[in-house]
């Protein structure tokens, strides 16, 4: 596994292997490395040649400073975890090398975030959108692996590739969950033992929801009753929790025959924010 810090560096090989003409996956990461990012991995693997994964933390993306401060970070062994995937390589610059300069550029995703994520986070996705942007150009896959748990931002980028015309393929893998339901996330490990716990609010909110809705119940009951779930919930804090278009993040108030319809959520469980979704109709 080769592993490489600079832009310089990683031209040259990505270079070599565009004079073979072999077929490129990446995983762009955050570290912290766990299942659901190894499910992406091996995605990449069953339908690319060579693999390469991405682990930068990128600052523009946090609208909390205290959020990236605390992010955790675990290079030695993601390192080890992505060496025993037989990751092909593994490029990890550092902040200068990303950002030479502060960018000046501004992306508008449109409606995609004027909700849910975007209306929380301020400039969240216009930090998403660069960063995507800047290693898109820099790795130039053929395919690139996100995952359904960040469903909103799948949405941006989906738009992002779309509206620039990179020459990318985006594919999109299932949550990856924790046997208990919780969605694998690398603020998990922020989570103490009693939080926790505590967390599994999220998929038991999401899992009635979907039963209740499939069973013809009205989608304002439905939230209604979620939301004292939450309530009675202490340590737990919820910050939204809405039926939307999969796709285009338009906000529902019902089900739409023939529209691809999801439930997501976000909440604070102690200092820790989660999300969360659920498909509810494909």
């Amino acid at each position: 596994m080769i592993i490489l810090h600079s832009k310089e560096a990683f031209k040259s090989f990505r270079q070599n292997l565009a004079k073979d003409q072999i077929t490129v996956g990446f995983v762009p990461t955050m570290g912290a490395l766990h299942n659901g990012h190894l499910e992406l991995v091996k995605k990449a693997k069953d339908s690319t040649r060579v693999v390469i994964v991405s682990i930068f933390v990128n600052p523009t993306q946090f609208n909390n400073p205290s959020d990236f401060s605390n992010y955790p970070k675990t290079l030695e062994k993601d390192l080890e975890l992505l060496r025993a995937m037989a990751v092909d390589c593994v490029f990890v610059p550092d902040n200068q090398e990303i950002y030479t300069h502060q960018p000046k550029l501004k992306m508008d995703f449109g409606d995609l975030e004027r909700v849910l994520e975007g209306s929380f986070r301020p400039g969240h996705f216009n930090g998403v959108g660069i960063v995507v942007s800047k290693l898109l150009n820099i790795v130039k896959p053929h395919k690139a692996f996100f995952g359904q748990k960040d469903l909103q931002q799948v949405a941006v980028i989906k738009r992002l590739v779309e509206d620039l015309s990179f020459d990318v393929e985006i594919e999109v893998v299932p949550t990856v969950r924790e046997e208990d339901g919780l969605a694998l996330s690398s603020r998990n490990l922020r989570l103490g033992k009693e939080d926790r716990i505590k967390s599994l609010i999220l998929y038991k909110a999401l899992t009635f929801s979907k039963t209740e809705l499939l069973a013809g119940r009205d989608w304002l009951e439905v939230r209604n009753v979620v939301e004292k779930m939450f309530a009675a919930q202490q340590g737990v804090e919820l910050e939204y929790y809405e039926l939307v278009h999969t796709s285009e993040m338009k906000i529902l108030d019902c089900l739409v025959p023939g529209v691809p319809v999801s439930i997501c959520t976000a909440a604070y469980v102690g200092e820790v924010r989660l999300i969360d979704n659920i498909s509810v109709l494909d």
